[in-house]
């Protein structure tokens, strides 16, 4: 059993940065890949970016050169960090945790995710 809870949501002014958490816990696999995938009123559900156990990082085109992932010491906390918000972006951002396989993701777990408003 992996619970994932994510934390930083909320309102983000155009042209603004945005800070999200998401801490696992339970019994977590000896290697695993964490990210984020967000859900927007103009896109279908993507993920926006991944790190795997091994510290290689995938970012959606989308969000190039303006997101940043770290994950901590232990690994079972993910953060996100994205500069230049867009209305457009407006969403539920979800913490998701699995593995990866030959270069593809599968999550294995979600967390329940928080609402980003980017808004003036």
């Amino acid at each position: 059993q992996v619970q994932l809870v994510e934390s930083g949501g909320g309102l983000v002014q155009p042209g603004g940065s945005l800070s999200l958490s998401c801490a696992a816990s339970g019994k977590l696999p000896m290697l695993y890949t964490m990210g984020w995938y967000r859900q927007t009123p103009e896109s279908q559900r993507e993920l926006v970016v991944r790190e795997s156990g091994a510290g290689i990082t995938n970012y959606a085109d989308a969000v190039k050169g303006r997101a940043t992932i770290a994950r901590s010491n232990a690994k079972n906390t993910v953060f996100l960090q994205m500069n230049s918000l867009k209305p457009e972006e407006t969403g539920v951002y979800y913490c998701v945790l699995g593995r990866t396989t030959s270069g593809k993701f599968s999550p294995d777990y979600w967390g329940q995710g928080t609402q980003v408003t980017v808004s003036s």
